[in-house]
């Protein structure tokens, strides 16, 4: 992997152990719970607000997900703490003063499987010292069809749970690749690229749910069809990181890749070096292959 910054290696900053930021996500997921058992089918979620800060049309319920994250935000900076949220509707907001902690928020991450009733959408937080990938140093992932938690602490390792999660498949090759992100244009060159090399494809609609699928040796990797954001990536890569995955963002390495919420980059976890190596190969394919077809 890409090499980290001497503050990433250093481990977590005073940030992340003065608030109890694993109680208030969940606190936020079971109040999430709620609106989503209240708001069931699939008219009553497709209702839209507008455009959200990082540029994609946004539903009532992207917006009552992240109404939800705030108010415990907002309880946590009452309560003395200063760090800035970047959140994928209302953008970087400082709070209590805001200052070098950012905690990175997608509310609802599978939006569109959430608004169509499919069960892999999730809840992505990561709390981070520094602006970059390399200073996360706290990722938290619920996923609500699977009621699972996955957790991570730089340097203290990842878990499902509370259990220990391990990047660690059955040791057939890229049995399972996760492939997000997955328009038709921009799938149809990762395919290509994975012909003879994967065994079977599998498409969450959730980049968080996938990267913890590799954390956990669910998939052997996965790989993004078009550039993510860092709301999108930012907990499940300190997950898959801390399981002992092998995890990149194209043409950025972990102390570039930036947290900030225009930053757009491609990402790809795999469960080790060589088989992180074969996807970001199809990888490359896809951007050359939708520019030729424009």
């Amino acid at each position: 992997m890409s090499e980290e910054t001497s503050a990433s290696r250093a481990g977590p900053s005073d940030g992340l152990t003065a608030v109890d930021w694993i109680g208030a996500c969940q606190r936020i997921a079971g109040a999430q719970r709620k609106l989503f058992d209240a708001q069931r089918g699939i008219a009553v979620r497709t209702v839209y607000e507008g455009f959200g800060e990082g540029g994609d049309r946004a539903l009532a319920l992207d917006r009552r997900s992240e109404d939800i994250v705030f108010a415990e935000l907002e309880r946590i900076a009452a309560n003395g703490h200063a760090f800035t949220a970047i959140s994928e509707e209302r953008g970087e907001v400082e709070l209590g003063g805001g200052g070098d902690l950012r905690v990175v928020i997608d509310p609802l991450d599978g939006s569109l499987n959430a608004r169509r009733m499919l069960p892999s959408y999730s809840l992505s937080i990561a709390v981070a010292s520094g602006p970059v990938m390399a200073d996360v140093d706290l990722g938290y992932v619920y996923d609500f069809g699977s009621g699972e938690e996955y957790v991570a602490r730089r340097g203290q390792g990842a878990t499902l749970n509370g259990d220990a999660l391990r990047a660690e498949g059955p040791g057939y090759g890229l049995e399972v690749v996760g492939i997000e992100s997955s328009k038709p244009e921009r799938t149809l060159p990762l395919l290509e690229g994975l012909v003879g090399k994967a065994y079977r494809i599998r498409s969450v609609g959730s980049i968080a749910i996938s990267l913890a699928y590799v954390a956990g040796g669910r998939f052997d990797a996965m790989v993004t069809g078009r550039a993510c954001r860092s709301v999108d990536a930012a907990a499940g890569q300190l997950i898959a990181r801390e399981a002992g995955a092998a995890v990149e963002f194209a043409d950025f390495e972990l102390r570039s890749a930036s947290l900030s919420l225009d930053a757009r980059y491609h990402v790809a976890a795999a469960l080790d070096r060589e088989l992180l190596d074969v996807v970001l190969e199809a990888q490359g394919r896809v951007e050359g292959a939708v520019a030729g077809n424009a």
